[in-house]
């Protein structure tokens, strides 16, 4: 096989494997842990596991795994994981990095574990950089500042969930305040109602005894005019 035969199936494989690099598969390895990083390049095949999920201030444990497939020689290598402050600005949380060193039969294998800020929540992020030499097809290629990202760990906003919380109890407060509302406006309804009926009670005995009082004073008045008989 000459030179340009070898060239061109250095080509073809470059090819086909650069567009599965960013091709990732989600898997769960482990309780509460996470594949989120699954793929290949030329000459290695790279696999991110994580925590799952987690809470502000919990920890996250990270399980880089670099597998070669042929002869490789690693310039520089560096995962950096992400988080975002309130769920909106980037923040660096923890890297894995290493420079100069060959990838033996074993894989390579790197374990983290970092505490999430308390004001960091959402989906964090891992971007994965790194520059190597292969040996792909009997030639020696430089593979310079590859880089890919993807999501991983998710984080409980709990500060939402306490609102949630709070915005439910008080509506509930609110549903049973209403409700006592218009119970206390039945029972002073009925209340003015009895009061009105109790007034005019009153009013009609008033207007009964006047005029009873006037009856009698009208008729002792009668009797008192009456004549007296001669006998």
């Amino acid at each position: 096989m000459n030179k340009l035969e070898k060239l061109s199936i250095v080509f073809i494989v470059f090819t086909f494997t650069s567009a599965l690099f960013c091709t990732v598969k989600a898997q769960a390895p482990a309780e509460n842990m996470k594949t989120f990083f699954d793929s290949g390049i030329p000459g290695i095949k790279i696999q991110v596991n994580a925590t799952a999920e987690t809470q502000p201030a919990e920890n996250i444990t990270v399980m880089l795994s670099l597998k070669r497939q042929t002869t490789v020689y690693m310039e520089y290598f560096n995962l950096s994981i992400f988080g975002f402050l309130n769920g909106t600005d980037k923040v660096i949380m923890a890297n894995i990095t290493g420079n100069n060193f060959s990838l033996t039969d074993a894989s390579k294998e790197y374990n983290c574990t970092f505490k999430v800020p308390e004001n960091v929540w959402d989906v964090t992020y891992g971007e994965i950089s790194l520059t190597y030499r292969a040996d792909i097809g009997g030639l020696e290629l430089r593979f310079s500042q590859i880089t890919c990202g993807f999501t991983m760990t998710h984080v409980e906003n709990i500060y939402l969930k306490d609102v949630e919380e709070q915005l439910k109890n008080l509506k509930s407060t609110y549903e049973l305040l209403n409700q006592t509302f218009w119970e206390l406006k039945q029972n002073y309804t009925a209340l003015q109602r009895s009061l009105n009926e109790l007034d005019n009670t009153r009013r009609a005995v008033a207007i009964l005894a006047i005029t009873t009082v006037f009856f009698v004073v009208t008729t002792v008045y009668l009797i008192m005019r009456k004549p007296k008989e001669i006998w």
